[in-house]
C-alpha cells in the first residue's frame, strides 16, 4: 500500500492545521494562521471601498472651488458585516475511532465514506489519538468514489498538509488537511486514498464502518483508478476520522452519540441504513429549515459510565471534545445510550446521573441536546431481571424529568417494542439476536424523532431540498 518518496529535510515538519495536541514531550512549531477561504477577495472590497472614498473626498474639493475650501474630513471605511448565511465548512462525514492494532506501514488505504453535504471543497481529518510513536502518512488523494474499488473518471485531487505532500503526525496528534477543489454531492460516495509510510502498531480505528473499504499491502497507489485486482477488503475504516466540505451556505450538524445501536449493527452493509442514515434522508427531504447534517458517532461495545475494559473505547464523556465540539458546524446531540452499562451491572442511578452529566455538559458547550430511552432487550446481559427493572426505571425518568436537563426527548423504546411485551423487540424490527435492529427497526427509530425538536438550519429556510440521502 511503495513508490519512495522524496527526502524531505530532518526535523522539519509541514505547516498543517492541528484539530488535536500531539501528546506531552512533542513540540509544533508556532504557524501562522491560514487566511479564511475568501480573504483576499474581502481585502480587494475594503480596498475598492477604501478608493472610493477617496475619490468622494477629491470631488468634493473641486466643487467647492480651490485650494482655501475647507477639505471634509474622509468618511471612515467600514468593512461589510460578516454574512451569516455566507459560505462556510461543515462536518460533512466522521468516524469515532478506539486503538485498533493493524499493520498498516507501506500500505495505501482507500476509505470509502458517505459525506452528509453537498459542496465544491473539500479537506480531511487524520488521527493518530492513539500511536505511541510518529504516524508518517505519503501521498494523499481523494475523489468521487464508483461505489466500490474504484474513483470515477477525472475527480482524483491530490491532498496537501500546509503546502506539502503528506504529513507526519506525533502520537496523540490530529491534523486537517488543506482545502481540495472537489465537487461532492450529499449521500454520494467519496474515496480518501492514504499511503502509509510508517505506522505505529496501534491505529485510529473504527471497527464496524458497515461499509467495504480497501487496503492494498506494500504499495503506493493513492492515484490509481482502481484497485480492485490488489486490494484485501475491510469492513474498518482507519485514520480517516473526518471530512469537511465547503458549502455555499450554512448546514447545522446534529451528532448522533451512542453504542452498537447507533453504529447501526444489525443493517446491510454498504446499505447506510442505521437509524442517523434514516434521519439523515428524513431531514434531507423534507428541505428548508429542516435540512440538517447527520454525523454519526457511535461505537459498538459503548457504555455511558466507563470504558469497556475489554473493547477499550471510550465513553461519551470522554469523546466529547473531538466528536462533538471539534466537529464543524455542529448545532445539536441526540443521545442514544446505556445498555451496555446495564448488562454490565450499573443501576439506575447511575446511568440517570450519567445522562445528566452529558446533557450538562453538552448544553454547557452552546449544544442543544436531546436524550432518548434505551430500546428494549430480553437477550443475555442486557435481558436479565435485574437489567429490565432498570432500564424501565430509567425510561420512565427520561420520559417525565428528562427535560428538565435536556433540550428534548426522543422514545425509541416505544417505537421499537413489541406491543404484546414491551420488554422485547417488535419481531419486524429484531436484527435477530434480540437486542440489535433491523433496518426497519432503524427506520422506525429515526421516525420517533420530531424534526421539530432540532435545530435545523435557519440560513436554508428558502431552499427546497438539495441534497441526496445518503445510502
Amino acid at each position: 500500500m511503495t513508490e519512495a518518496l522524496p527526502a524531505r529535510p530532518t526535523g522539519l515538519l509541514p505547516r498543517v492545521a492541528w484539530t488535536r495536541e500531539p501528546a506531552p514531550g512533542w513540540t509544533v512549531p508556532a504557524l501562522p494562521a491560514a487566511p479564511a477561504r475568501g480573504a483576499h477577495r474581502g481585502r480587494r472590497r475594503r480596498w475598492s471601498a477604501g478608493l472610493a472614498g477617496l475619490l468622494a473626498v477629491l470631488c468634493a474639493v473641486g466643487v467647492t472651488g480651490g485650494a482655501d475650501a475647507p477639505v471634509p474630513a474622509p468618511a471612515a471605511v467600514v468593512a461589510p458585516a460578516a454574512d451569516p448565511c455566507g459560505p462556510t465548512w461543515v462536518r460533512a462525514w466522521q468516524a469515532s475511532v478506539q486503538p485498533g492494532g493493524a499493520e498498516l506501514s507501506g500500505a495505501t488505504l482507500r476509505m470509502v465514506v458517505h459525506p452528509q453535504v453537498t459542496g465544491d471543497e473539500v479537506r480531511v481529518r487524520l488521527s493518530n489519538r492513539f500511536g505511541a510513536g510518529p504516524l508518517v502518512i505519503g501521498n494523499v488523494a481523494a475523489g468521487r468514489s464508483d461505489g466500490s474499488a474504484g474513483v470515477l473518471p477525472g475527480s482524483t485531487r491530490d491532498v496537501p498538509f500546509g503546502g506539502a505532500r503528506g504529513v507526519t503526525i506525533p502520537p496523540g496528534g490530529e491534523v486537517t488537511s488543506d482545502p481540495v477543489p472537489l465537487d461532492v454531492t450529499a449521500g454520494r460516495p467519496v474515496a480518501v486514498s492514504l499511503h502509509v509510510v510508517g505506522a505505529p502498531g496501534v491505529v485510529a480505528t473504527h471497527p464496524v464502518a458497515l461499509q467495504t473499504s480497501y487496503v492494498v499491502p506494500g504499495r503506493d497507489v493513492t492515484a490509481a483508478p482502481t484497485v480492485a485486482a490488489l486490494a484485501e477488503e475491510t469492513g474498518s475504516w482507519f485514520v480517516l476520522t473526518g471530512l469537511d466540505v465547503w458549502t455555499a451556505r450554512p448546514v447545522s450538524a446534529v451528532v448522533a452519540v451512542g453504542d452498537s445501536i447507533t453504529d447501526g449493527v444489525g443493517a446491510p452493509v454498504g446499505a447506510e441504513q442505521r437509524w442517523p442514515d434514516a434521519l439523515a434522508g428524513r431531514l434531507s427531504g423534507a428541505g428548508g429549515s429542516t435540512e440538517m447534517a447527520v454525523l454519526n458517532a457511535g461505537l459498538a461495545g459503548n457504555r455511558l459510565l466507563a470504558p469497556d475494559p475489554a473493547a477499550d473505547v471510550d465513553s461519551p464523556l470522554a469523546r466529547f471534545a473531538d466528536d462533538v465540539a471539534a466537529a464543524a458546524g455542529v448545532t445539536d446531540v441526540v443521545l442514544n445510550i446505556g445498555t451496555n452499562d446495564l448488562a454490565a451491572g450499573r443501576s439506575a442511578a447511575e446511568v440517570i446521573a450519567g445522562l445528566q452529566a452529558f446533557a450538562d455538559r453538552a448544553r454547557a458547550a452552546g449544544k442543544r441536546v436531546l436524550l432518548s430511552t434505551i430500546t428494549p432487550s430480553t437477550t443475555g446481559p442486557h435481558g436479565t431481571r435485574a437489567a429490565i427493572a432498570a432500564r424501565e426505571e430509567i425510561n420512565e425518568w427520561v420520559r417525565t424529568e428528562g427535560l428538565a436537563h435536556a433540550d428534548g426527548i426522543v422514545d425509541f423504546a416505544a417505537a421499537v417494542a413489541d406491543p404484546a411485551d414491551p420488554r422485547r423487540l417488535a419481531p419486524t424490527y429484531d436484527a435477530g439476536d434480540g437486542l440489535h435492529l433491523s433496518a426497519a427497526g432503524y427506520r422506525a427509530m429515526a421516525a420517533a424523532l420530531d424534526p421539530a425538536l432540532l435545530s435545523g438550519s435557519p440560513c436554508r429556510a428558502d431552499r427546497t431540498s438539495a441534497v441526496v440521502a445518503a445510502g
